[in-house]
């Protein structure tokens, strides 16, 4: 028996009827996992009663495009979600949100009755099963645009694209994996691999760089078709919750065409403030795909930020958080910092860090950092519990409670505890410097960021190069140092920026139609057609993602890469 939910037979299949008391009046029940017919995928999931005392599931938004093909419709109501499947056309389904405003939910309690779903919680899972199905036919046909194949079923059942490879080029052949909950008798399909269980079917094949797999559903007979079409793809605009809108768009630079995706912030919506997130909350330290980190921190919303060192796992870059220095700038970069009533600064940001004792005032030349290089570094608790040597013979001068407690001369890497109460100072190539860090002595650090704007600035990140200042292009890579001809090597990219009107603007994109991403002069040109005023690039490449209510929205998640850090939105919903 379901925690929500009882069943009867009925046709020969299983109708769902909302009679279970076992779900009180206000109780919610929820988890983090779907187990779909037997699969298991991580998905966020709700059930309640609602006012009549009838049980309600909802399914957030990404796990029913992801896991059950489930299209979604522009809105812009962000309690209203217009959907696709195996119908005629779009209709809303109710949207309810997380307390926590990382997920929002859409009812599908309708379609549990009209599709005999049977549904039960078990602890953090919910468990649907969905009646079996078979494949009647499959046909290829060509379209203008391209190939297209058409499945026709017995009935309308759960479909997903479980692998969509990435192209660098944009040119190379991707792998594409797509599984329909049906079994079939399908003849051999030439250049495809086919899998067939009792329930299941899997097509393995490998589709054009330039091609991209779109999806719709038909009714009388229930069919699925698969476009692999080569042209920009239609807009797109969802308002995902108030304050906060998903958008797709087509941006053409002269003969070239580039999809982008866009989440445009309201950063005067009541409850919503925006982050920079790290590995975990006591280290800047490490590597987390882009959902990882989001979830970790409990983020609605993220994108990939500032670069990093992928060997150390450690930024190369600055980080501040509500006012406090988590790692500090490296190369006059660009960076870009916020607050909370909305306010943006642009700039090639530097930090004038000194440490002061009675004997002379020292500058330090990285903060936190996996950027390495001669002279006083500088290590705090918030890089982790103890620093590993970085290079043959350093010097680590312990201070606790601004005064000097050790000194010592290191090799071979060993790990050096960091005082929760103070910092470590390391010094490489720099033993001039040793004489004024006795034993005992007093010890003051003193920050300064430059520009001076930045000083006021509560929340930074730091990445680069800078794009568009006050409405002008404003791009020298080489001026941030920058590897040469960097601005011209064409790939995927991402930034961050704001529009005259107050909104805070993300942006992504992987490939022009037909080819590679955008060169940084493009996507500086691109950034500005798109009405940012202000702008800053983020890492691009294979960190490129924009993350949206527990899913990838920009590409398809067996693609993601580990990055070190990225910007989270967190909403507090107050309905």
């Amino acid at each position: 028996m379901s925690a929500g939910l009882v069943y009867r037979a009925w046709g020969g299949g299983i109708i769902a009827a909302i009679a279970s008391t076992s779900i009180a009046l206000g109780q919610v029940l929820e988890g983090d996992r779907l187990n779909l017919n037997g699969r298991d995928y991580p998905v966020a999931w709700q059930q309640w009663r609602d006012n009549q005392n009838r049980v309600r599931t909802g399914i957030s938004d990404g796990g029913l495009a992801n896991r059950f093909g489930i299209l979604l419709g522009d809105t812009t109501d962000p309690f209203q979600q217009p959907v696709a499947w195996f119908q005629p056309q779009f209709s809303p389904l109710a949207v309810r949100f997380s307390p926590n405003g990382m997920y929002r939910y859409l009812d599908i309690t309708p379609w549990i009755e009209q599709y005999q779903w049977q549904v039960q919680p078990q602890g953090n899972t919910l468990q649907i099963s969905t009646p079996p199905a078979r494949i009647l036919s499959w046909r290829q046909g060509r379209q203008p645009w391209g190939d297209r194949w058409v499945f026709e079923l017995d009935r309308p059942t759960p479909w997903q694209i479980n692998r969509l490879t990435f192209s660098r080029t944009g040119l190379a052949p991707r792998d594409l994996s797509l599984t329909i909950e049906a079994s079939s008798q399908l003849a051999t399909i030439p250049n495809v691999k086919i899998t067939a269980t009792p329930n299941r079917t899997v097509l393995e094949t490998q589709i054009p760089g330039t091609a991209r797999p779109v999806a719709s559903t038909l009714l009388n007979p229930p069919r699925l078709v698969i476009d692999f079409r080569r042209d920009a793809p239609p807009p797109r605009t969802i308002q995902w919750a108030p304050g906060l809108r998903w958008q797709q768009q087509t941006v053409t630079l002269g003969n070239h065409q580039f999809p982008v995706d866009l989440l445009i912030i309201d950063p005067q919506q009541p409850g919503l403030r925006l982050r920079p997130l790290t590995p975990q909350p006591t280290t800047v330290v490490g590597l987390a795909t882009l959902p990882e980190l989001a979830q970790t921190w409990g983020a609605a919303a993220a994108i990939n930020a500032g670069f990093f060192n992928r060997d150390r796992q450690a930024p190369l870059g600055a980080i501040r958080s509500e006012g406090n220095w988590l790692a500090g700038p490296i190369l006059n970069r660009g960076a870009i910092g916020w607050n909370d009533r909305g306010q943006i600064v642009v700039g090639r940001l530097s930090l004038q860090q000194r440490v002061k004792t009675p004997t002379a005032t020292v500058p330090i030349v990285t903060f936190n950092s996996g950027y390495v290089q001669g002279g006083l570094a500088l290590y705090t608790p918030r890089w982790g519990a103890s620093y590993q040597g970085k290079t043959g013979s350093e010097v680590v001068i312990t201070v606790r409670n601004q005064q000097v407690v050790a000194q010592e001369l290191i090799n071979n890497n060993p790990a050096v505890p960091i005082p929760p109460d103070g910092f470590l100072l390391v010094a490489r190539n720099f033993h001039s410097v040793l004489a004024n860090f006795p034993t005992g002595a007093s010890v003051e650090l003193e920050t300064m960021a430059m520009p001076a704007a930045f000083n006021s600035i509560p929340n930074i990140v730091g990445a680069g190069p800078l794009l568009v200042e006050q409405g002008r292009v404003v791009l020298n890579a080489a001026l941030e140092q920058f590897g040469r001809g960097l601005d011209a090597q064409a790939a995927p990219r991402s930034a961050m920026g704001n529009r005259r009107d107050g909104s805070i603007v993300w942006v992504t994109t992987h490939n022009r139609v037909g080819g590679m991403g955008p060169t940084l002069a493009e996507w500086a040109q691109i950034l500005r057609q798109l009405g940012l005023i202000n702008a800053v690039n983020l890492d691009g490449g294979s960190s490129t993602a924009l993350y949206l209510g527990g899913v990838l929205v920009d590409r398809h998640s067996v693609t993601t890469t580990r990055v070190n850090n990225a910007i989270g939105v967190f909403w507090q919903p107050t309905l």
